[in-house]
């Protein structure tokens, strides 16, 4: 029995996973990958099986549990925002060589134009560099049907598959017809138990199959009925158009297009078919969504005569989301009549949270710093990076996560006094403990804030890992006791909350200073729930 419901293109993939028969979702929140996990938390089937969907404490443990699930041959789903990829990509590249036994999915959700992310980077390149196949959806219900293709696919082909969305699809809805989910997968070894110790005489081995391998995945890109193309009445120009990018094309040309199509939805690229479009047409448009991973391999697919067009030539804007207005455009047709810009509406900068317990602690730690003029405070990946705005401009770097700790180490050690280093509760947990290891280990001269707002606030209030742990996890590490203090954030503490942080900033040494206070979002809406009780 089919059902039909409107779904974010999250929603539409969490709900293929779960009825694709999922023993567990494995992920780090991360917009716009967010609401896969928690549309799966909130389903009764998840409650009813007891699938796991509890929070990771980053995507590189995600990856790895949800290889540990592959590996006792039940189902997985790995989900994380682009740059999380970098973090688990030692494990996602080496499952590879492991191959998967139950059915392993990772979703990658990319943001092109960095709606809420530092860069703009192409998920499709970690599965090319890896040589695991990937999928791409245009539309919701492709992405509910794909990501089940993409379980069976992963099981008989014995390798992970990469699902990759983009903000746009992942944060747009439409409704989205769904079948009954399946039983979970019995408990069963991998039958090559070698190729899962990736000693180098087993890597060597598996590696030269995957290899082999790789030419089955490129058959069925061909083959499978994913990737297909479309023959048009006028040949003067061909289209390549990769997930987004074909509903793009699409919503110009309601009637259908005028031009032969090559709608790429799977991975590897399908080299056969776009030599049968290049026999029809002798220019062709390249319309990718992210990075121009595609029309950089026609370089080397096509012989000489065959013009190529997309975001490389300029023909599509270079960076940012592509949209169908500029799409509109590359494919010869005039662009629509377009309303002039309002002069009322005055741009909005995001902001910290009127009541936001950053604030605070970013005034207290400005009035503790005023008579340290070179100071150096390092910040990080989190809502707290607001800092960097009016009226605080608190924090001189943001880079990656956990980079606040690690780079104020090496400011330290250049001679930079006093070296402050800013990390939210979650990001401490995701990536900053080795950092904090690495400054115990030398007594590195800093000075470390971690800002607890009890909560992941970025990403709209998630459970954090090191809730009611952070000073224990200190300790553990091994920072001196005497110089791991906590303070409350509030107007009314100001004056202590600076004589503490000078008092940090004055040793020579390590020492940590944690300013908890309740996020005022998820204060609220804890409020609103007890008052309904």
């Amino acid at each position: 029995m089919l059902n039909k419901n409107l779904l974010l293109g999250d929603e539409a993939l969490a709900l293929g996973a779960l009825n694709a028969g999922i023993t567990g979702v494995y992920a780090y929140p991360g917009t716009p990958s967010t609401e896969i996990t928690e549309f799966i938390q909130r389903q009764q089937l998840t409650k009813e099986r007891g699938i796991h969907s509890e929070w990771s404490c980053n995507e590189k443990t995600a990856m790895e549990s949800a290889l540990g699930t592959s590996y006792a041959g039940k189902r997985a789903l790995v989900c994380m925002k682009h740059v999380g990829m970098n973090v688990c990509a030692d494990a996602f590249i080496n499952s590879g060589v492991t191959g998967a036994n139950g059915g392993l999915v990772v979703t990658a959700c990319d943001d092109p134009s960095m709606h809420s992310s530092q860069n703009e980077q192409d998920s499709r390149f970690y599965a090319d560099f890896a040589m695991i196949p990937c999928f791409e959806p245009s539309n919701q219900q492709e992405a509910y049907d794909l990501v089940n293709e993409a379980f069976d696919y992963s099981e008989k082909f014995k390798i992970p598959v990469l699902m990759r969305l983009t903000t746009r699809m992942a944060h747009s809805r439409a409704v989205v017809e769904s079948k009954e989910a399946r039983r979970e997968n019995e408990l069963h070894y991998p039958d090559n138990q070698r190729q899962w110790v990736t000693l180098p005489a087993n890597s060597i081995v598996r590696g030269k199959q995957l290899i082999k391998d790789y030419a089955e995945f490129e058959n069925q890109s061909v083959t499978m009925g994913n990737n297909v193309l479309t023959d048009g009445k006028d040949h003067s120009m061909g289209v390549i158009a990769c997930g987004l990018g074909y509903n793009y094309l699409m919503e110009n040309f309601p009637d259908g297009c005028p031009y032969p199509v090559l709608k790429i939805t799977q991975y590897p690229f399908p080299r056969a078919l776009a030599h049968e479009l290049a026999g029809k047409c002798k220019t062709i448009l390249v319309i990718e969504e992210g990075q121009p991973l595609v029309e950089q391999k026609l370089a080397g697919v096509f012989e000489t005569g065959i013009t190529i067009k997309g975001r490389l030539d300029g023909t599509l804007p270079r960076t940012g989301e592509l949209s169908p207005d500029c799409v509109r455009i590359a494919t010869g047709l005039k662009p629509h009549d377009a309303f002039a810009p309002s002069q009322v509406i005055v741009p909005r900068p995001p902001a910290l949270c009127q009541g936001c317990s950053h604030r605070d602690f970013y005034t207290a730690l400005n009035e503790a710093l005023k008579e340290y003029p070179k100071a150096r405070v390092f910040g990080d990946i989190g809502c707290y990076t607001l800092g960097w705005l009016a009226p605080f401009h608190a924090i001189h770097s943001t880079v990656e996560m956990g980079a606040s700790l690690t780079m104020a180490i090496g400011a330290a050690q250049a001679g930079v006094w006093p070296s402050v280093a800013v990390i939210g509760d979650s990001t401490f947990t995701h990536s900053g403990m080795t950092g904090l290891l690495d400054a115990v280990n030398i007594n590195a001269n800093i000075t470390l804030c971690i800002s607890d707002n009890l909560t992941t606030g970025m990403t709209g209030g998630q459970d954090s890992a090191g809730t009611g742990k952070l000073e224990k996890i200190c300790l553990g590490i091994g920072v001196d006791p005497t110089h791991l203090k906590v303070i409350i954030p509030l107007p009314a503490n100001y004056k202590e909350m600076e004589r503490i942080i000078k008092e940090e900033l004055e040793y020579k040494g390590t020492s940590v200073i944690i300013s908890r206070r309740e996020c005022i979002q998820t204060a609220r809406r804890n409020a609103q729930s007890k008052n309904k009780k």
